[in-house]
């Protein structure tokens, strides 16, 4: 076996034109540069470890970019953006200019299609093998799809719309890895432990040897009934009911199986369900040993892992609604916490070791996340639906109309919401203000900083229908927490500063950049603290006393906290200038998050400028 150097990998093509023994070393160079590379930018690292085969094999047997090949989420993607002529953007990865953690099809042709989120892989390459099918063209549609996106509902709604459509050549394979961002749930997922327990997959292997071991030395022969011999032991499955021809499991780190198998499949074609098993952290032991803490790290030194750091970190949003909803569980038993799929990251890991009977993850299903609080809500329990602002789009008709028309008691903890950073327009939660105002009967809250964030929880959940909080990816200013669960009244802001002529309006975290420009311009500064209903009391008051206003918000100018100014104002008719600031209406590329804002003019020296330049001469 020869040494590949991955210098001279630059397309797919010089993949195809390697023996099966340089396959093997040119995986052990791409997962060392991975690793390297990660460490040096942060990322998504157990996932992509363990795909380092799996890609090989596929774009080895697979004539990209003609066949189709499409990433579920994406988070596991890195070889294939290695070896599809992008390994000199990596130091790039995930920063301002650089290239995306994700497929992006206007990256690369190779990236068929545009992922982050979970579950869509399948809808999209039945798309295009429909499209296929209907223009003659003759190509292999591949979805790679991981265990913990299949616990969603929209892979089966594509499973099942493909088992009846017909002359489509589509090929599913299922990464599993039991590795989802926190651990797995479900029966689906029971229903894979089981299948890939040790005594079924040992008789996989040695009765694939045995066979093996009695066929002539033609190896073409020999590959066929390797393939053949797997999926024979694979006992009918839902995925077969569903008009698809299974195999496996197989093991996604042996190129020796994986390409001989997939050639079969390719041959085959139709409705094809290849199952492989990697592992997650796949070469890097610290990573095998702990993938949930390596799934998506900052930057550190390989050969000694990631540390621990010398001195404690601000505490982040997610994790003071994790304390709070620790505490508020204490006081009111008919609290639930729910979420789909984000323990981790949603700051619930104590909460379900405090409380595991009132703790679920429902799995990669916000549908479902949203319509089970609202069945709990009908029988008198307080659900708290703990999840990221992007992802509460998925679930948006269960909100509207399993939630709101109802007017049930569910409370929503919406993290990530504004810019994310890294994760870019995929994961950005800058739409929640604008598609949830407009919703009856529901309250929205944007706390200004880790003090305001458990005030205004409690006060939303102490509220008697849908309530609403957003708050920010990371950690905040630092503020003291007052323990306790206080309430404010909802729908009142507060006054922060004392100014004249001029009033800055703020909705969120953006509050301390805002009382830097307040102090420079002597500008009022008021902590909004409810987007809806809004204290209209209030900029009744202030509409009398000043000239001008500013409304600030980390989140979509349109339809978002501004636009509910300049609808009050109109309905009150009060014909005053109002300076919208905040996200403009396109899609913010991928970047250090305070460096995203501040070229979007909303740090303390931005709003400055923007509001002198527009209101030279009338305040300040």
């Amino acid at each position: 076996m020869t040494t590949v150097p991955l210098e001279q990998i630059n397309s797919p093509a010089d993949v195809r034109s390697l023996s099966r023994c340089d396959l093997k070393s040119l995986a052990d160079g791409l997962r060392a540069f991975i690793l390297e590379s990660v460490s040096r930018t942060g990322g998504h690292l157990s996932s992509n470890l363990g795909t380092v085969e799996l890609t090989l094999a596929l774009h080895y047997v697979f004539n990209t970019p003609h066949d189709r090949l499409v990433w579920d989420v994406g988070h596991q993607s890195y070889a294939h953006k290695i070896i599809t002529g992008r390994r000199d953007g990596m130091p790039g990865l995930r920063q301002w200019g650089g290239i995306s953690g994700f497929p992006k099809r206007s990256e690369s042709e190779y990236d068929a299609f545009g992922t982050a989120h979970s579950s869509t892989s399948i809808s999209a390459a039945l798309g295009m093998a429909v499209a296929s099918r209907n223009a003659g063209v003759r190509r292999q549609h591949v979805a790679v799809i991981g265990d913990g996106a299949m616990t969603a509902g929209m892979a089966f709604e594509a499973l099942n719309n493909a088992g009846v459509t017909p002359d489509v050549n589509l090929l599913v394979v299922l990464n599993d890895n039991d590795m989802s961002i926190s651990p797995p749930v479900g029966a689906l997922n029971y229903y894979f432990a089981r299948l890939m327990s040790g005594q079924f997959y040992a008789r996989a292997k040695d009765f694939s040897r045995a066979v093996l071991q009695h066929v002539p030395p033609v190896l073409q022969l020999a590959r066929k009934l390797e393939g053949h011999a797997k999926g024979m032991l694979s006992p009918a499955t839902l995925f077969e009911e569903l008009g698809f021809n299974y195999v496996g499991p197989i093991d996604g780190h042996d190129l020796d199986v994986l390409i001989p198998t997939l050639e079969n499949l390719r041959s085959l074609g139709g409705l094809q369900f290849l199952h492989v098993v990697t592992k997650k952290g796949q070469g890097y032991k610290l990573a095998e040993a702990d993938p949930v803490l390596y799934h998506g790290p900052g930057k550190f030194d390989p050969t000694v892992g990631i540390q621990k750091p010398t001195t404690p970190p601000r505490k982040t949003f997610s994790a003071v609604f994790g304390d709070w909803l620790c505490d508020m569980a204490a006081d009111d038993e008919k609290l639930i916490g729910i979420t789909p799929a984000m323990r981790e990251g949603s700051g619930l890991v104590e909460f379900e070791r405090r409380y595991p009977s009132r703790y679920f993850d429902v799995g990669i299903a916000e549908q479902h996340a949203l319509t089970f609080a609202a069945g709990l809500a009908c029988e008198g329990f307080k659900p708290v639906v703990a999840i990221y602002s992007t992802f509460l789009q998925r679930g948006y008709d269960q909100l509207i109309h399993d939630v709101a028309l109802q007017n049930l008691d569910v409370t929503l903890a919406l993290d990530r919401a504004g810019i994310v950073g890294a994760d870019g327009a995929t994961h950005a939660g800058n739409y929640d203000i604008a598609y949830l105002r407009c919703v009856p009967n529901m309250v929205l809250a944007t706390p200004s900083d880790e003090n305001e964030a458990r005030l205004l929880l409690s006060t939303c959940y102490r509220h008697p229908g849908p309530a609403s909080v957003r708050y920010p990816r990371g950690a905040g200013c630092g503020a003291a927490i007052e323990q306790g669960l206080p309430t404010v009244e909802i729908g009142r802001g507060v006054v922060r500063r004392q100014g004249a002529r001029l009033a800055l309006l703020v909705f969120g975290t953006l509050l301390p950049a805002a009382a830097q420009a307040a102090e420079a311009l002597d500008a009022t500064l008021v902590d909004m603290r409810f987007v809806k209903p809004l204290d209209e009391t209030l900029l009744a008051e202030l509409a009398s006393s000043h000239e001008a206003f500013v409304t600030i918000e980390e989140a979509a100018i349109m339809g978002g906290a501004g636009s509910a100014v300049l609808e009050y104002f109109s309905h009150a008719g009060i014909a005053l200038p109002v300076l919208q600031l905040g996200l403009p209406d396109i899609f913010i590329d991928h970047g250090d998050q305070k460096a995203i804002l501040s070229r979007l003019g909303l740090d303390a020296a931005g709003i400055e400028s923007a509001v002198v330049k527009r209101f030279t001469g009338k305040a300040g």
